[in-house]
């Protein structure tokens, strides 16, 4: 299991992300806010724990029809011998606790700006909502698709 999540970190696809939303950010992000973020903070690996763990939670089965790679919800079944239910309730609770890292990174000074925390904890709520029930991000014509339509159709008059 650890094996898999050193790998399913990375490929989670959260970290380059990361990385990437602060080039929006232009002249709020330092050189020094790239640096920090490529020496692996404890934020950055607790929201690309969320993101997987939450991915894997939702669409393991799915996965398991198209012949993909074993998630971690298999991976802890077989290491454990657990069933599904067991290994998701250990997910969410690893989940929790990523949250709570993810929190403290706002109570103790870090090496980074607040702007740049913000935007990695509003990626993470964003991450927390497409896997929240269901894998949105795959089967985007769900939930995702009524998001995108509300945000960009269906404007509010203030």
């Amino acid at each position: 299991m650890e094996e898999y999540m050193k790998v399913a970190l990375v490929t989670s696809a959260y970290p380059m992300l990361s990385i990437t939303s602060l080039v929006g950010m232009e002249d709020n992000v330092r050189k020094e806010d790239f640096e920090w973020l490529l020496s692996g903070p404890k934020i950055l690996q607790a929201a690309s724990a969320v993101c997987r763990l939450m991915d894997d939670m939702v669409s393991h089965k799915f996965e398991q029809q198209r012949e993909h790679v074993s998630s971690a919800v298999e991976c802890y079944m077989r290491q454990y011998g657990v069933s599904e239910e067991q290994a998701c309730r250990k997910f969410n609770k690893q989940v929790e606790d990523a949250w709570k890292d993810i929190n403290q990174a706002f109570l103790k000074p870090t090496a980074t700006t607040s702007s740049v925390l913000t935007c990695m904890l509003n990626l993470a709520r964003v991450i927390d909502e497409l896997y929240k029930d269901e894998d949105c991000y795959t089967h985007a014509s769900t939930k995702l698709k009524d998001y995108v339509t509300s945000l960009f159709l269906n404007s509010i008059e203030i």
